[in-house]
């Protein structure tokens, strides 16, 4: 039987920004796939290329600065980064959506919550505008705001960032994507306000079979909601896997050094893990691993060479010199 074919595959993806300084690899060849109802969550420091990469797939990296210099981005047989500017209009909002992490600024001051609903509807969906305001009342219902009819008349200012994170996803589900890039969405709330949103997401996926894309620095969060995790650091990928195998046993220095920062319930210490150092510069990276001057197991070849991504025991895979040995077996 043949594998199913994932709904959005990546191929050496490279994104870089022209600066007076020179080229900013933030996005540095990288390649991930996600397939039909999948959570893949993204994680890494601020910095590492998440966010840049949500926005590559999107469309919105634009000259004359910020250009996708590579790659590939096949959604459902489609090269994104082939297309007409018309027709990713069209899958943009429509077949694959994002949620930003400041609501507030993503939202349009003037127009009512019920109005920015609707907008995608009546553009994508071709509903009339009595169709979109009933489709809407619905939406914010299932994202779990009450007084429906009153929210709907409101402006963002006079919501709570929660209820505006909610109301960001109840937008981007509306024309029922297959897929949801959602960019740190749980930002700035508060952990009750973080578990109803997570939930919201959650309940969405299942309801309609989206995919997620899930982009976050934080563990707790991809613990709960992850099928696959993608660890970023510098604009490349240094390992990636299966959710449980990867927090059972992180392989990368980086993972291992992320997953130990993270505070455990029930274990008293006197100050919380951090991994030394600083990200590299991007305008100074050099052809060693990015993270050597960063890493306890540091080797001489670490110095002078990059690692490449390769398959280790578990299936998942690792870039570091450590596994060199163990990937060759595979």
């Amino acid at each position: 039987m043949e594998p199913m074919k994932p709904l959005i595959e990546i191929s050496n993806l490279s994104t870089h920004f022209h600066t007076a300084a020179g080229a900013v690899k933030a996005v540095d060849g990288i390649s991930f796939r996600i397939h039909h109802g999948e959570t893949v969550c993204i994680v890494g420091e601020s910095g590492c290329g998440k966010s840049i990469t949500a926005m590559s797939i999107m469309g919105l990296v634009e000259g004359p600065h910020g250009q996708v210099v590579d790659g590939q981005i096949l959604f459902d047989d489609r090269d994104l980064l082939r297309i007409s500017k018309e027709e990713m209009r069209r899958i943009r909002g429509n077949e694959i959506s994002i949620i930003f992490q400041e609501p507030m600024s993503s939202l349009n001051p003037v127009l009512t919550i019920g109005k920015q609903i609707m907008e995608p509807l009546m553009l994508h969906q071709r509903l009339s505008k009595k169709q979109a305001r009933a489709r809407a009342l619905e939406l914010i219902e299932l994202v779990g705001i009450p007084r429906a009819e009153q929210i709907a008349e409101s402006y963002p200012h006079q919501l709570s960032g929660g209820m505006l994170q909610r109301i960001m996803i109840a937008i981007a589900i509306s024309c029922r994507p297959k897929l949801l890039i959602a960019d740190e969405p749980t930002t700035a709330l508060d952990v009750t306000i973080q578990a109803q949103v997570l939930d919201t997401l959650r309940r969405s996926k299942e309801q309609s079979n989206m995919s997620i894309m899930l982009i976050t620095h934080d563990l707790g969060v991809v613990a709960e909601m992850a099928d696959y995790v993608i660890v970023m650091y510098a604009g490349k990928i240094v390992e990636q896997g299966d959710v449980v195998e990867l927090f059972e046993n992180p392989k990368h220095p980086y993972t291992q050094g992320l997953l130990k920062s993270k505070p455990v319930i029930g274990q008293r210490k006197e100050q919380l893990y951090s991994i030394p150092g600083q990200v590299p510069n991007p305008l100074e990276l050099s052809a060693s691993c990015y993270f050597h001057d960063r890493c306890e197991s540091c080797m001489e070849i670490c110095r002078s060479q990059q690692p490449q991504l390769k398959t280790v025991r578990a299936g998942n895979q690792v870039a570091c010199w450590l596994y060199e040995e163990e990937a060759r077996h595979e």
